[in-house]
């Protein structure tokens, strides 16, 4: 499954690589290439550390409560915490990720992990206050806003499902 993915995203990456040479020429190309370069320098110095940091700070997490809350049996209500739990969730992907390896490791249900990680990513209170009003406007905002509020809670029943279909 693994391979697949990396074979699709690669194969994706070249045909991009060959439309941008074919579209721009090679200036446009090896500015693209440094870019990106940027870009993965950052995260292959983040994204390790805060794995370690994560897998360091799961036992300092106490099962109990974390599976009581966020656990696979509690369902609905499981769902619905998690999903506001990750729309108040501040920071980044280096700080949302680790995360969910520790809630994972304390017992924490994969339905509510989704439904954790849909809110972070859609909701985020964080940046709707920094980012979203002050750029967009309010009325555009909540209009978002309430057309988002409810994929979290969906997100998270579809897992749910899949797990439940053995997935």
């Amino acid at each position: 499954m693994i391979a697949i993915a990396f074979i699709s995203v690669f194969t994706v990456l070249g045909i991009l690589a060959f439309l941008a040479q074919r579209r721009g020429g090679a200036a446009q190309h090896r500015e693209a290439a440094a870019a990106g370069w940027q870009q993965l320098r950052w995260l292959l110095v983040r994204v390790p550390l805060a794995v370690v940091a994560a897998s360091l700070a799961a036992p300092l997490v106490p099962a109990g409560p974390v599976s009581d809350w966020l656990g696979p049996e509690s369902g609905l209500t499981g769902i619905a915490i998690a999903s506001l739990f990750g729309g108040i969730l501040p920071g980044g992907p280096v700080v949302a990720f680790p995360l969910v390896i520790v809630l994972e490791g304390a017992g924490a249900g994969r339905a509510q992990l989704v439904a954790l990680i849909t809110g972070w990513s859609v909701l985020a209170v964080h940046r709707l206050l920094i980012f979203e009003a002050p750029l967009l406007g309010w009325p555009l905002t909540l209009r978002r806003l309430a057309a988002s509020l409810p994929l979290p809670f969906i997100a998270g029943l579809l897992a749910g499902w899949v797990v439940a279909l053995g997935g």
